[in-house]
Parts: structure tokens; C-alpha cells; sequence
């Protein structure tokens, strides 16, 4: 057993007395998009309701894109925000300051005294190994303790440095308070000395050319710099039950770049995106919501085999318990959709 892990008896104990039990399994919520705002502006603060509306998880962010002199600002308006508002079934996050800085601290014992039975989950940045985690969920549990919270507020992890990526595996196993990751494609870029200033998507440069075969010209095939660590971060999460998702795509003007990558990681297993501005809102929800053929297709393959044994033949293609399995991941998640989104749910049947 690692020394990094609780023995599995005492990993469901909560962390503090009086401190509410930790969960079994994570609720089931729709999160296509985790829609960031900057809660120091306060006429962004005034449109937070008409987003909660449009947006499956409103993320009030306090680190990265808030200036240093604004940083308590920030905090406040996320506060008062959460206390002004009933976001309903929209999820409520926000993002705090890395554990080394001089906010981060202040940032978790204000928002769980202030605001911590509405507050869903956080998200924790720079995350390097399972003792980050270790340590906000026990400081958490004091805290939830103390106020008289009534149920855990969740962990995120953010992955964006050389050393999380090599330990993902344990960072995704430390808590039962880990909800799930994001990759954080520019500090990671940093962090690994790569060589471009992008954030998110890929890079012109990055590719491969086709066989020489005679040709005067040899095509140039432009490949995903971030397929190994979304794959990495996708089974890390898979195998512990927690959930993973692409981090941010920073060009808003180039919104097919944005649908690309974003699909990319939608079909590796990742359950949605951070959108950083509205247009990209929209993108999150037609990528991450599955097309309406796609959701027919695999309602017919669970008519076909209701206990998910056996296997059939539909349109000449064999379908089997592997596919069954596919299929419910696409249903389920077309319901879920579906009670957010009164036009799918048509397209859907629902």
C-alpha cells in the first residue's frame, strides 16, 4: 500500500468531527461547459443569474486573469454573488488561488464560512501530487465542521504542471471529495518547456509529414499536442469514478479551432470544457451534447439487447455488450440533456 493512500477502511471516514460524510458516489449533473467569470466586475456580477440559466456550472474564478490587486475583490463578489443568487440545478464552483500563494488560505476558510452549503465544488490549480490534495480535504473538513455544512464540498484538480501528469494517477485516487480534472494546456506547456504560446488547440508546426512516394509535394498532417495527456488524465479518472474534462481554448475568434478541440476531448472522454467567453457556450453545448442520430442509433442497440447480453445485428453491424455499454453512456447522457435543454430533449424524443 503507498503512503500517499489511507487504508481503504478508514478512506470514507470524514476528516474532522462534525464534519458531514464524505460521498459514495458523485451526483449526477449535467457539466458540458464550466463557464468561468470574473467576479470582481460588478456588472458581470449582475448577469450572473441570466448565465446560471445558460450554462451547466458558473465557476466565479479568484486565481489566473484576476490581477493581484483585485484579488480580495474578487473574493468578495463571489461571495456576495453566491448569496444573492438560487443557481438551481446549475453548478456553483469556483476556482481559488494555488495553495503556495498569499490567497489561498483566506480563499477556503471565507467561502466555506460564508457561502459553503451552497458552493459545489473547487477548483484547486498547480496541483503536483496527492499531498495538495490531502491537505485541502482535511482543511475543508475542519472548516465544513465548524459551519455546519451539510455535504462535502468537492475538489477539482487542475492539471498543469510536469510533475501532476506524472502522478495523475494518484492525485485522481487521494479523496473521495475528488470530483475530477481539467488539463490545463498553458501552464502545462510551461512547465514542460514546450515550445508555443497558445492556449490550448494545436500548433501549426506540430505534425507529420506522408511518405515520400514521388511526390513533388509531400502533405503536412497537422497532429493534437494533447492527445497523450487528455488519454493519461481520461483513464486516471475512468479507473477512480471521478470525471475529466478539457481546460480552456483561448483564441475566441477562431471558433472551429475551439469546436475542434473541444471534440477531440469529447470523443477521448471528457465530459465537457471551460468556456472563458459566451460564444464559446454554445460550442461546449453542441459538443458535448450527443447528435440526435447518434442518440437514436444507441436507443435501437438497447431495445435490441435490454440486458445487455448476447449480441445483434442492426444495419449490418454486429453490436455486442461492448457496444451495449456504449450505448448506455450515450443514452444517459442524452437524459440528462435533456432536462436542461428543452430543444434536445425534442430532437432526442425525450
Amino acid at each position: 500500500m503507498s503512503a500517499s493512500r489511507k487504508l481503504p477502511k478508514r478512506f470514507f471516514a470524514p476528516l474532522a468531527v462534525g464534519a458531514p460524510q464524505p460521498l459514495r458516489e458523485l451526483p449526477v449533473r449535467l457539466e458540458r461547459m464550466i463557464h468561468f467569470i470574473p467576479p470582481h466586475i460588478e456588472k458581470i456580477r449582475a448577469k450572473a443569474a441570466a448565465l446560471g440559466d445558460q450554462v451547466d456550472v458558473l465557476l466565479g474564478n479568484l486565481e489566473d486573469a484576476i490581477p493581484a490587486d483585485a484579488k480580495t475583490a474578487a473574493r468578495d463578489g463571489f461571495i456576495e454573488m453566491a448569496q444573492a443568487n438560487d443557481f438551481g440545478s446549475t453548478g456553483l464552483w469556483t476556482r481559488i488561488n494555488s495553495l503556495n500563494s498569499p490567497w489561498a488560505l483566506d480563499d477556503v476558510t471565507r467561502l466555506v464560512a460564508e457561502i459553503g452549503n451552497k458552493l459545489d465544488v473547487i477548483m484547486l490549480p498547480m496541483v503536483e501530487g496527492p499531498w495538495d490534495i490531502h491537505y485541502l480535504d482535511q482543511l475543508l473538513a475542519q472548516l465544513e465542521a465548524a459551519h455546519d455544512v451539510a455535504r462535502p464540498i468537492l475538489i477539482h484538480a487542475i492539471l498543469e504542471t510536469a510533475e501532476g501528469v506524472k502522478n495523475v494517477e494518484a492525485i485522481a485516487e487521494a479523496s473521495p471529495r475528488m470530483h475530477g480534472m481539467s488539463l490545463g494546456p498553458a501552464d502545462l506547456a510551461a512547465s514542460r518547456g514546450m515550445k508555443t504560446t497558445r492556449v490550448g488547440g494545436g500548433h501549426p508546426a506540430y505534425g507529420v509529414l506522408a511518405d515520400d512516394e514521388g511526390q513533388a509535394s509531400r502533405p503536412f498532417h497537422q497532429q493534437d499536442l494533447w492527445h497523450y495527456t487528455i488519454a493519461k488524465m481520461v483513464d486516471a479518472c475512468a479507473a477512480n469514478g471521478i470525471k475529466p474534462f478539457y481546460g480552456p481554448f483561448g483564441d475566441f475568434s477562431d471558433e472551429a479551432a475551439c469546436e475542434a478541440q473541444f471534440r477531440n476531448a469529447y470523443l477521448q472522454g471528457c465530459l465537457g470544457a471551460w468556456t472563458l467567453h459566451p460564444s464559446q457556450i454554445e460550442i461546449a453545448k453542441r459538443v458535448f451534447s450527443p447528435g440526435a442520430d447518434e442518440v437514436a442509433f444507441a436507443r435501437r442497440i438497447l431495445e435490441a439487447m435490454p440486458d445487455g447480453s448476447g449480441a445483434v445485428m442492426i444495419d449490418g453491424k454486429m453490436q455486442d455488450d461492448a457496444t451495449w455499454k456504449q450505448a448506455k453512456v450515450i443514452v444517459d447522457l442524452a437524459d440528462l440533456v435533456a432536462k436542461k435543454d428543452p430543444d434536445r430533449a425534442a430532437a432526442y424524443n425525450s
